[in-house]
């Protein structure tokens, strides 16, 4: 269906502009010739922050004119920051967004190189300096940032008329897959890494799971025996840590005190580990915690976990997240037989616990059913990646009957960071060759051996990012 509508698209695009009464304008005419950005600033909405030079490329920093409700657009607008790197409008088109904020310097996410196109990128409403003034927090959900990408797409398709992927890594690759439930005819395929899928929110046995057979016994030992004598030492170490606060200027109002602040980073340092380092980083780890120094105790914890997360300084930007985990998303909770339960005060703490309360909350349990029933029954060209070793793929994206071409993989020995240049062999060259068919650029040889794929372009170290994009524990 998407590919019958592909003429029509590159013949009639409704630019999604808010006017007075929020009515989308046909392309004008400016809008399909001239320089790249003549082009992009002739869409009604679009402005120009700034554009940076990068070889071979264009760079545009962008601000796009969102209602604040898709329902309801008359009732105001913000500015919506995206960036755009641009190749030639002769080229595929990924739609790439985090799921967070938007970084303002060139990058390539691993399919603009494996098809060798142009890039958008859109910062998630409500990150700054994405959000409305005043903040509607009730606005913010799955299908209004899904509505936000498809207004995107439709004022850009008249300029990039080639096929077009959606893409995202983490709450990114969730966000990818929201807007294909949402707006199943925009794009011509998703490739979704480290998506985690919190169907139910209440179940997270799956963690626990997980957490008792990742990597080998020896490195789950020397993790397990760090955050245990991290809670044995809680007042020495909190002595410490509410000084470093003072001097840092770091308050605890959100959420509540040191103590539960202390504690949190504490619980999420294994999780941390294994979401960011390898096997092969447990030899970091101290080997014998009880003798380890409170000094080694803290570094290991803080270079993990970080102790200026839970503070408000570091909750504050990301307010965003743990309100939609808080409210759609969901949030894992996972327990810790490793440690007696007389050095366990609070446990995992709900989202609720790091959002200011002056913003309301209120959770939908059938969001995730919804979008997690979709998939299953209709997933068409869509690729889920995820790592072996990754805490957030426990709860992974899975396919039913009723999907077509579509593909879960997984990278062995990969964190968060897990990608197909990482799978192995013959799923990274499957997967290789159905981006590069959906995007509508395979070669003749790989439309024959799908074996042969590779990606069209040469890494660029500079340009292509490969690493895991390290957030704040824990969040995806």
């Amino acid at each position: 269906m998407r590919k019958a509508l592909r003429w029509l698209l590159a013949l009639v695009v409704l630019i999604g502009t808010v006017g007075t009464a929020g009515t989308a304008t046909a392309a004008p005419p400016e809008a399909t010739a001239g320089d790249i950005k003549d082009r992009l600033l002739s869409i009604p909405g679009m402005s120009l922050i700034e554009e940076k030079p990068y070889t071979g490329y264009r760079f545009f920093v962008l601000n796009y004119t969102q209602p604040v409700d898709h329902r309801h657009p008359a009732k105001g607008t913000f500015q919506q920051r995206i960036t755009l790197l641009h190749k030639d409008v002769s080229r595929p088109t990924v739609f790439y967004t985090g799921g967070y904020g938007v970084s303002t310097s060139p990058g390539r996410r691993e399919p603009t190189q494996i098809v060798d196109g142009n890039q958008v990128s859109m910062e998630y409403r409500f990150f700054t300096p994405s959000r409305p003034a005043p903040a509607d927090w009730s606005k913010l959900d799955i299908w209004q940032a899904a509505s936000d990408q498809h207004r995107v797409f439709t004022a850009l398709k008249p300029l990039y008329t080639k096929n077009w992927i959606s893409t995202g890594g983490s709450k990114g690759g969730m966000t990818a897959t929201y807007y294909e439930r949402f707006y199943p005819r925009d794009m011509d395929g998703v490739v979704a890494y480290v998506a985690p899928n919190d169907v139910v929110n209440k179940e997270d046995s799956a963690y626990d799971r997980f957490f008792a057979r990742v990597g080998t016994k020896e490195c789950r030992d020397r993790l397990g025996a760090v955050q245990r004598e991290a809670l044995v030492r809680r007042a020495p170490l909190e002595k410490r840590y509410a000084a470093e606060a003072a001097a840092a200027g770091y308050t605890f109002t959100t959420i509540g005190s040191l103590d539960r602040a202390y504690e949190a980073v504490v619980l999420d340092y294994v999780w941390g580990f294994w979401q960011y380092s390898t096997l092969a980083d447990c030899a970091t780890i101290p080997a014998n915690a009880r003798t380890a120094t409170d000094e080694e105790i803290w570094n290991s914890v803080d270079t993990i976990s970080g102790f200026s997360f839970y503070t408000d300084q570091g909750l504050e930007p990301y307010t965003p997240y743990y309100y939609q985990a808080g409210t759609q998303l969901g949030a894992p909770t996972i327990h810790f037989p490793h440690i007696e339960k007389k050095y366990v005060r609070y446990g995992y703490q709900p989202p609720r616990n790091f959002v200011p309360r002056s913003i309301p909350m209120t959770f939908q349990p059938w969001a995730m059913r919804d979008v997690d029933t979709w998939v299953r029954h209709n997933a068409r060209q869509m690729l889920f990646v995820y790592g072996e070793n990754d805490p957030w793929g426990a709860e992974p994206f899975r396919l039913g009957a009723g999907a077509r071409d579509s593909y879960v993989f997984t990278a062995p020995g990969m964190n968060h960071g897990a990608n197909v240049a990482g799978l192995v062999p013959a799923q990274k060259a499957l997967a290789t060759a159905r981006i590069l068919d959906w995007a509508g650029v395979a070669p003749a040889a790989v439309q024959e051996n799908p074996a042969v794929a590779r990606p069209l372009a040469a890494f660029d170290a500079t340009l292509d990012r490969r690493d895991v994009e390290r957030e704040p524990m824990l969040r995806p």
